[in-house]
């Protein structure tokens, strides 16, 4: 099934809030969007704005946006 299979890193919250964690100050995970998401968006943004024309393949577009968030991840685990 779809749901055992590993869950793919999304980076945690884009926008993690501060709050009473188990210290002060500590980050406190706020619901929203994630930074995979977010990695993508911006993307999404570039090529946009590279290509300065319509794209007839939207999901063409939106899988190469989401392979570079996971690439931005990838590299940040480093």
């Amino acid at each position: 099934m779809k749901e055992l299979e590993e869950k793919k890193n999304d980076g945690g919250p884009a926008f993690p809030g501060i709050g009473d964690g188990p210290y002060v100050g500590s980050f406190v995970p706020m619901g929203g969007m994630s930074l995979r998401d977010w990695f993508a968006g911006k993307a999404l943004f570039g090529i946009s704005a590279r290509s300065g024309q319509s794209i007839p393949d939207v999901e063409g577009m939106a899988e190469e946006c989401f392979r570079r968030a996971d690439a931005m991840l990838k590299e940040r685990e480093k």
